[in-house]
């Protein structure tokens, strides 16, 4: 009998092959800008960027200002660079306390809840805030008002 005939039934098949070859999972790393002193995970979407583009990382550095943060203060995180991310695997690495969406689904993240825009969200001892985009941001007066509020109230400033 050579190594070339070899034949194995089905049951020795299955045991050999029971686990595959490569680890279709993400590895689970969350990729993010900023030093996260603060524990303030931001998430965008952007596609052309690692981060964001620049000038809506300028206008987020300015929000950010008026809130008596800076970058260091944040985890600014795209979901379009993070693939698989989950609330729970943010919640894990990240360690975010407070977590502010820009343009991002909540079902995207497996959120177990939905709400509307600029409302605050408690839910497994966070505060949710979801905004539209930082580049309709940008360009409308009364979204920004209506974001800035909110905000007054996430960091509760006057």
């Amino acid at each position: 009998m050579s190594l070339d005939n070899i034949q194995l039934t089905p049951i020795v098949l299955e045991g050999l092959f029971s686990k595959s070859l490569y680890d279709l999972k993400p590895a689970g790393i969350v990729s993010f800008l900023g030093e996260n002193r603060r524990k303030i995970a931001v998430l965008v979407r952007a596609t052309a960027a690692m981060y964001l583009p620049e000038d809506e990382l300028n206008f987020l550095a300015g929000i950010l200002t008026a809130c008596k943060l800076s970058m260091a203060d944040i985890a600014l995180i795209n979901v379009e660079k993070n693939t698989g991310l989950s609330y729970t695997l943010m919640t894990d690495q990240v360690k975010a306390e407070t977590v502010l969406l820009f343009g991002v689904d909540l079902a995207e993240l497996s959120l177990p809840l939905q709400f509307p825009h600029y409302q605050l969200q408690h839910f497994n001892n966070q505060v949710y805030l979801s905004s539209v985009p930082l580049q309709v941001l940008q360009a409308d007066k009364q979204e920004k008002m209506k974001l800035w509020n909110s905000l007054k109230k996430v960091f509760s400033l006057t």
